[in-house]
């Protein structure tokens, strides 16, 4: 392996922080979205790693697994999106929890 087994789980480690951070610290459904898909794409890292580090190939076949279910979420979910938008007018996961929002 060329690169460090600790150089790729601090990457996949910082990658999940910040996909972390987006989820917690955004208030738009899509950056939501977006932070989930950061955090899938870090467990993948990780798994890639791990397998590469053991010398098993199970990691690379967790990680499409994992790309198999987040093409599935995104989908989805962007159709909720979509859906809740046209009904609500906004994005805001708040307004749509409390309907403290007027609707549009």
């Amino acid at each position: 392996m060329i690169v460090p087994y600790t150089h790729v789980i601090l990457l996949a480690a910082l990658l999940f922080l910040a996909g972390m951070i987006c989820t917690v610290l955004r208030r738009n459904l899509i950056m939501l979205l977006l932070g989930l898909e950061i955090m899938l794409n870090a467990a993948a890292v990780a798994f890639v790693g791990a397998g590469l580090h053991l010398q098993q190939i199970e990691g690379q076949a967790a990680a499409l697994f994992i790309l198999a279910v987040a093409a599935a979420e995104v989908s989805v979910g962007l159709a909720l999106i979509v859906c809740i938008y046209r009904q609500t007018g906004t994005l805001d996961p708040e307004c749509i929890e409390a309907d403290a929002c007027e609707l549009e």
